[in-house]
C-alpha cells in the first residue's frame, strides 16, 4: 500500500448491498476499538473544550452510525451534571434504527435519517462533530463539509479522524486479521488508515474552506483532533 497520498479506494461499508447483520457486527467492533484505543476519549476531549463551562448544551454528530460516540458524550455529561440535547444524523436507515435501540443509554435524542447536507436546523446545535467520518470523502468534498459544520454550529465544530501512517496501517491490519470476526472491519480498518490524513492535508483543506484559527492536535492512537471555536 502506497501511503504517500490518500487512497480513494471505496470501503466495503460504503456500498449499499451489505446485510445489516454484518453492519451491526462492524459497529459493535468499532465501538470496542474506540473504547480501547482511545477514540471515545478524543471525542470527549473535543466536546469538552468547545463546551466550556456551559451546563445546557446541544450536540450534533454527522455520520453517527450506531450512536456510540453520542452515548460516550452523554455518559460524560451525566457525570458532569450537564443537560444535553442530542442530534444524530446518518444516511443509513439501518444505522439509525440500531442507534434508536440504545434508548436506555441516551436521554433527549433526535435521530435523523438523511444526508447531513439536506438537514436544516430550526435551532443550530451548539457543537457539531464527526468521528471517523471525514476519511470517507474527497478533499474537495471536505471543503464543503467543513464550511457546513462551521455555518451550522453556534459554538464550533470538531473532527476526530485518522492519521495516515505506515505504523498505523500495518498495526491495525495485523490486529484485525487476528482478532476481528467482521470481514468489514478486516477490510475497511486498514483501508480507512490509507484514506486518512496528514496534518498538512488537513491544514490545506481548511485553507480552501477559508476557515482560520483551527487547532489540530495529534492523538494516540494515530488520530487527529481538529477543532474550530467561533470567536
Amino acid at each position: 500500500m502506497n501511503l504517500a497520498e490518500r487512497s480513494y479506494q471505496k470501503e466495503l461499508l460504503d456500498n449499499d448491498f451489505i446485510p445489516f447483520a454484518d453492519i451491526k457486527q462492524n459497529m459493535h467492533e468499532l465501538d470496542f476499538i474506540n473504547q480501547w484505543l482511545g477514540g471515545h476519549q478524543i471525542t470527549i476531549e473535543g466536546f469538552k473544550k468547545l463546551a466550556g463551562r456551559d451546563k445546557h448544551l446541544s450536540v450534533c454528530e454527522i455520520g453517527c452510525g450506531g450512536g456510540d460516540n453520542l452515548v460516550a458524550i452523554n455518559r460524560w455529561c451525566k457525570k458532569k451534571k450537564i443537560e444535553l440535547s442530542v442530534i444524530g444524523i446518518d444516511i443509513k436507515a439501518e444505522c439509525i434504527e440500531f442507534a434508536k435501540s440504545r434508548k436506555n443509554e441516551m436521554d433527549s435524542v433526535n435521530w435523523i435519517i438523511s444526508d447531513y447536507r439536506d438537514v436544516n436546523f430550526e435551532t443550530k446545535p451548539d457543537i457539531i462533530f464527526s468521528s471517523l467520518f471525514c476519511h470517507h470523502f474527497s478533499n474537495d468534498q471536505l471543503v464543503s463539509q467543513f464550511r457546513w459544520m462551521k455555518e451550522n454550529s453556534r459554538k464550533g465544530f470538531f473532527i476526530n479522524d485518522l492519521h495516515r501512517n505506515v505504523i498505523a496501517y500495518y498495526s491495525i491490519k495485523f490486529l484485525t486479521s487476528m482478532f476481528s470476526r467482521s470481514y468489514l472491519v478486516k477490510n475497511d480498518a486498514p483501508l480507512s488508515v490509507a484514506r486518512g490524513f496528514t496534518k498538512d492535508e488537513l491544514i490545506e483543506i481548511c485553507k480552501h474552506a477559508t476557515i482560520q484559527n483551527v487547532k489540530i492536535k495529534w492523538k494516540w492512537a494515530f488520530r487527529y483532533l481538529l477543532m474550530l471555536t467561533h470567536g
